[in-house]
């Protein structure tokens, strides 16, 4: 996981965002000014920033534009409050890399999180191989066939694709809304229930690991899942 510096002056939010955070593994360093968190990101080697722009001492706009002119590289997601529509677009002009509005989601943040990490880390979206076997599954995606210990499975058009994106993007973090947009197709803004994803993810599961327990389709909690090939 990440190393995430956390500028944040409100101490509820900034521990919030600790709790959440490291609850998914992250190691975080938590600052509650812009002076102290200018200092911290020359310094402190994050693969991350999340910056808050209202900020006591130097603004978070002001922030990410030392940084960059510093020459420091690092992503930086900005926080910002609704109405602060001016402040976004200096924000990326000056160099962020993306925002999310409060008050937000947890699962929100997490994706946009993981979303910039993996564009930081030059993580593309790989093409998937004909043949692709994990457990006693073997999946034959040219001609979209699955065969658990040798058997015939049965999995339906959304269910083989949900498996084509799992293996793509195999022990990343997937949230639901990405599997919505790029299963189901559904275009930012025009999400429907998520609930969706989770029921095709318990039958896709039962027909894969006959008890349905995740031991490959993994929940991450308040996100998506995870696809572990190597299993438990």
């Amino acid at each position: 996981m990440a190393k995430i510096l956390v500028i944040e002056d409100e101490p509820d939010m900034r521990e919030g965002l600790r709790y959440n955070l490291e609850f998914e593994g992250h190691e975080v360093v938590l600052t509650g000014d812009g002076y102290a968190g200018l200092e911290a990101a020359r310094g402190a080697k994050a693969d991350l920033i999340l910056l808050d722009l209202m900020l006591p001492g130097l603004g978070g706009l002001e922030v990410v534009k030392r940084l960059r002119q510093d020459g420091v590289r690092t992503p930086v997601v900005i926080l910002t409050a609704r109405g602060q529509e001016n402040d976004k677009v200096q924000g990326l002009e000056m160099g962020a890399d993306d925002y999310v509005t409060k008050p937000f989601s947890v699962r929100e943040l997490l994706a946009r999180i993981d979303a910039v990490l993996r564009r930081a880390n030059g993580r593309p979206e790989t093409e998937v191989p004909k043949h692709f076997a994990f457990g006693d599954v073997v999946i034959d995606f040219e001609r979209r066939t699955v065969t658990r210990g040798g058997k015939a499975l049965a999995l339906s058009y959304k269910e083989f694709e949900i498996m084509r994106f799992f293996v793509r993007r195999q022990g990343q973090i997937v949230s639901r809304d990405e599997l919505l947009d790029q299963v189901w197709g559904y275009p930012e803004n025009a999400i429907p229930n998520t609930r969706t994803v989770d029921t095709h993810i318990a039958k896709l599961r039962k027909k894969l690991e006959g008890d349905g327990r995740g031991h490959f389709i993994r929940t991450v909690h308040k996100i998506g899942y995870r696809f572990m090939p190597e299993g438990e």
